[in-house]
C-alpha cells in the first residue's frame, strides 16, 4: 500500500482514490469479489444499491455469524465499525474490511469502555450483559452479549436472584425490564436514530392510515413502544411484515429496512415513521457514509482493514459464545 492511501485513510477514514466515471461499479465489484475470494455483508440499514450487491443481508450478529461460516478470505462489511469488529472477533484469521472507518455508531459512542469499566466496579456482584451494538473493548468487559431479538430470553434464562448490569442501550434495557419483571442497573446510552421519532407526526400518520400497523424496534423510547402493534429486532420486524396480513405498516426504525420489506412484500405499503425534524424518514448518518464508490475502492485496495489486539479478540469472543450457547439451549 502506498503513502497516498495511508494519508487518505488517516484523514478521511476511507480510500479517496479517483475512479473512472465510465466504470460500471456494480460489474467491477462483482469481478473483484471473485478475483479476491471476497464476500460482501450488508446491514439492513445500508443504501438499497449496496444491499442489492451484497452476498448476505441481515442484522449485525447474523452477518458476523455468516462471516464465520464463509470460506471467503476477505470480508467486506458494509455497516458500521462495531459490526466489522464483531466479524473480526468471530473470524480472526480473515481479512475484514470496512468501506469507511468513520462509520461509527451513536449508541456505541455513548458507552466509552474506560468509563464503563469504572461503572462496573461499583457493582462487583452483578453480571454484565451488553447489547451487541457496542465496541470490541466493551464486549471484552462483558459476561454475556445479547441481541435485540434474544435479550429478553437471555435475561429470563438467568437465576431470578442474579443481579444484572445492562448496557449500553437504556431503552432496550427498559424494554427488557418491562418484559421480564427483572430490575437491572442500566447504562445511560442510546441510539440517536431511535430516539428522535416524533410522537405527533406518528399520530398524524396513524390517523391518515387507520388500517396500518405500527411496528417498532425495542431501541425506541418507551412512549413509542407503548403504542406499537409489534415490537421486534430488525430481522424480526421484516419477518412480521412478511407473515402478517396487514396491507400497510408504519415502521419505527432506520429507514433502510424498508427496501427489504418492499422486496419481500411488493403488494404492501411501508411508511417510515418520521423523526422530529423536517425529514420524511429516519436515516442513520453513520450507516449512510458507505457508498458504492467507497465499497469499490475498499475491495480494490483491500483497505481500510479492521485490526484488533488478540487479547481483546479472545476476551470479547467469550461473552458472544456464551450468548450463542444460551440461545442454542433455548432453541432460539
Amino acid at each position: 500500500m502506498n503513502t497516498t492511501f495511508e494519508i487518505d485513510i488517516a484523514s478521511k477514514g476511507y480510500i479517496d482514490a479517483a475512479i473512472d466515471p465510465e466504470l460500471d461499479l456494480v460489474e467491477e465489484i462483482e469481478r473483484l469479489k471473485k478475483e479476491k475470494n471476497a464476500v460482501i455483508l450488508a446491514h439492513y440499514y445500508q443504501e438499497s444499491e449496496i444491499q442489492d450487491l451484497a452476498d448476505y443481508i441481515g442484522d449485525s450478529l447474523g452477518l458476523s455469524q455468516q462471516a464465520a461460516k464463509t470460506d471467503a478470505e476477505v470480508i467486506v462489511f458494509a455497516g458500521v465499525h462495531f459490526m466489522a469488529e464483531t466479524a473480526k472477533i468471530l473470524s480472526p484469521d480473515k481479512k475484514v474490511l470496512l468501506p469507511d472507518l468513520k462509520a461509527g455508531c451513536s449508541l456505541s459512542d455513548s458507552c466509552p469502555p474506560h468509563l464503563f469499566a469504572k461503572f462496573k466496579e461499583r457493582y462487583p456482584d452483578h453480571l454484565v450483559i451488553t447489547y451487541v451494538n457496542c465496541t470490541a473493548e466493551l464486549k471484552a468487559l462483558s459476561d454475556i452479549v445479547c441481541t435485540s431479538s434474544n435479550a429478553v430470553q437471555i435475561v429470563e434464562s438467568l437465576p431470578e436472584d442474579q443481579k444484572i448490569i445492562f448496557g449500553p442501550d437504556r431503552n432496550l434495557g427498559a424494554y427488557v425490564q418491562k418484559k421480564t419483571g427483572r430490575e437491572m442497573v442500566l447504562w445511560n446510552g442510546a441510539c440517536m436514530v431511535h430516539e428522535i421519532f416524533s410522537q405527533e407526526r406518528i399520530d398524524a400518520l396513524r390517523m391518515a392510515y387507520p388500517d396500518a400497523k405500527f411496528i417498532a424496534h425495542p431501541e425506541c423510547e418507551d412512549h413509542i413502544l407503548d403504542q406499537a402493534d409489534f415490537i421486534g429486532s430488525t430481522s424480526g420486524m421484516l419477518k412480521f411484515t412478511i407473515e402478517d396480513p396487514s396491507p400497510v405498516y408504519i415502521v419505527a426504525t432506520e429507514s433502510g429496512i424498508l427496501h427489504q420489506m418492499q422486496k419481500a412484500s411488493p403488494s404492501k405499503t411501508f411508511i417510515p415513521a418520521p423523526p422530529n425534524n423536517l425529514c420524511a424518514c429516519n436515516d442513520c448518518p453513520h450507516m449512510k457514509l458507505n457508498t458504492l464508490e467507497k465499497l469499490y475502492n475498499c475491495l480494490y485496495h483491500e483497505q481500510p482493514e479492521i485490526v484488533l489486539p488478540l487479547d481483546v479478540i479472545n476476551r470479547a469472543k467469550k461473552p458472544i459464545e456464551r450468548m450463542l450457547e444460551i440461545s442454542a439451549k433455548l432453541g432460539l
